[in-house]
Parts: C-alpha cells; sequence; structure tokens
C-alpha cells in the first residue's frame, strides 16, 4: 500500500517547522534595538530569549552582555522560554509517534498512530504561536519589555519571523497528519457494522425471505444445469403433456376426373372405335380410285 499524501505532506513539513522553531529559540534575534544616545551611530543590540548580543560594522557580533535593563525578568520573556521549549519537546513526541504510524517499514500505516501525531504536531504549532503572537504585540511597550527611552528605537528581529513560519508550517503538518483518522474511523465504522462470523445473523423487519420456486426449464437447458450431465431429453422417457383444446375439422381433399381420354389419336397401333370409319365409297366424300 503507497503512504497517503496527507501523511507524506505532514512528514515533510513538520520537521521543517522543528528546525525552524529550534533557531528561532536558540537565536538571539527577537528584538533589535538602535539608536543610542553617545554610541555609535551603527551599534545595534539584538535581544533573544536567553542572550544579548552587540553587532557593529566595525567589530565582530560579541554575544553575553549584561542586561542593563531587567530585559530577562520580564513576563513575557519567561512565559516564552516556557512555551518554546515545551513546543520543542511536543513536536519531537509527534515526529516520533509520526515514523511510528507512517510504517517506514511496514506494509499497512497505523492510521490511528499517524491521527495522534498529527494532534501532537498541531498541538506544538499552537504553543510556540502563542509566545510568539504575544512577544510581538507586546514588542514596543518599554514597560512590559524595558528598553531605552527615545531615540532609542526597537524592531521586529529575524527570529519571530522564523517562529511565526516555524508555528504554521507545524500547524499545516499536523492537520495533515490529523487528516489519517478518516480511513481509521471508517474501518472501525464498518466493522461495527459487520456482525461477527461466529453469531447467527440478527433478524431484522426489512429482512424477508422468500422461497421462490424453481422455474421450469426447458430439457435442453436441464441437460447442463449446474455442470452436470443430466440424461438426454430423449432417454427421460416422460409421456408428453396433451394438448389444450379440441382438434379443428380438417376438409377431406377433393378429387377431379376428366372423362375424355387425353391419350386419344397418339396411340398409332390401335384404332380407336368411337372415331367414325375413313374408308371409300363410305358416306357423300368421293374415294381416290374415283378421281
Amino acid at each position: 500500500m503507497r503512504t497517503p499524501v496527507v501523511m507524506t505532506l505532514g512528514m515533510v513539513l513538520a520537521p521543517c517547522g522543528l528546525l525552524l522553531n529550534l533557531t528561532a529559540t536558540l537565536a538571539p534575534g527577537w528584538r533589535l534595538v538602535k539608536g543610542f544616545l553617545n554610541q555609535p551611530v551603527d551599534l545595534e543590540l539584538y535581544q533573544g530569549l536567553w542572550d544579548i548580543c552587540r553587532e557593529q560594522t566595525s567589530q565582530e557580533r560579541q554575544c553575553g552582555q549584561p542586561d542593563v535593563w531587567g530585559y530577562f525578568e520580564a513576563e513575557v520573556v519567561l512565559v516564552a522560554r516556557g512555551l518554546m521549549v515545551t513546543s520543542l519537546a511536543a513536536t519531537a513526541l509527534g515526529l516520533l509517534l509520526a515514523s511510528l504510524g507512517v510504517r517506514c517499514w511496514q506494509e499497512r500505516p497505523r492510521f490511528a498512530l499517524a491521527g495522534l501525531s498529527g494532534v501532537v504536531l498541531f498541538a506544538a504549532g499552537l504553543l510556540s504561536l502563542i509566545p510568539v503572537s504575544w512577544y510581538n504585540h507586546f514588542l514596543e511597550d518599554r514597560a512590559v519589555l524595558p528598553a531605552d527611552a527615545s531615540p532609542v528605537t526597537v524592531h521586529v528581529s529575524y527570529s519571530l519571523v522564523l517562529g511565526y513560519l516555524g508555528s504554521c508550517l507545524l500547524l499545516l503538518g499536523g492537520f495533515s497528519l490529523a487528516l489519517s483518522f478518516a480511513p481509521w474511523c471508517e474501518e472501525r465504522c464498518c466493522g461495527c457494522r459487520k456482525a461477527p462470523p461466529g453469531s447467527p445473523r440478527r433478524s431484522s423487519i426489512s429482512t424477508v425471505h422468500v422461497d421462490w420456486p424453481e422455474p421450469a426449464l426447458a430439457p435442453a437447458i436441464k441437460y447442463y444445469s449446474d455442470g452436470q450431465h443430466l440424461p438426454r431429453p430423449a432417454d427421460l422417457g416422460a409421456a408428453r403433456k396433451p394438448r389444450v383444446g379440441f382438434p379443428m375439422p380438417r376438409p377431406r381433399p377433393s378429387v377431379y376426373s376428366n372423362p375424355v381420354d387425353v391419350l386419344r389419336g397418339e396411340r398409332a397401333d390401335t384404332p380407336d372405335a368411337s372415331l367414325p370409319s375413313t374408308g371409300c365409297c363410305q358416306g357423300s366424300l368421293p374415294c381416290d380410285s374415283d378421281l
């Protein structure tokens, strides 16, 4: 059996979402802060969930900067840490279940296990989408996410973008794998409708048993019925059925007789007595000797 398309799609999207969320969680790029007074113009600070890095065009990036504003103690940052780590753990668990359910080494997929992995991956996508959206909502609120006052400006950094993409991919992959519940539910419903093989069939009002009489077949058809060579119709010896009705009267054949002999005059050796004599000196005709 070929792997269904929904399973293949889920197995492709879920690892991509895991990789993007892992990068967003570890990279110090949730917020970009720049425009400091009495500092170089190109100085930028990248704030993440675990670290703060300083970057300048003339120098290399320097991470492990001190938290002078109490950024890591903000409630949004603490909640985002917990939810992102939980999302990563749930994603790993969902991929493990998906690997067992999508039958990488079996003949038939385990639809129930694959559907369960889809639910877990969908929940992991929600767990990562909540902190990303919450952080983005309070990005410029300096009372929630501490930062220097104006002219310092804050901007969205790349980790938030990766977090959004990873969450969306996990949602799509989890939903795709969750569609595997459809074949499983169909099999369960069909199994419940079928009666057990050992139990008698349950009678119902809609079931009517009718014993139809066997149709009378012609002898030639009965001779080859059911693949058995029965006696030939001539050997059955059964009396023919009497015909229904009464015989119609038939007229007697008419005979036509001709009283005239049609062969008269054609027989030269037999003189016909019925004809008059053609001798000389009889009648009023002269004879040849008189002429």
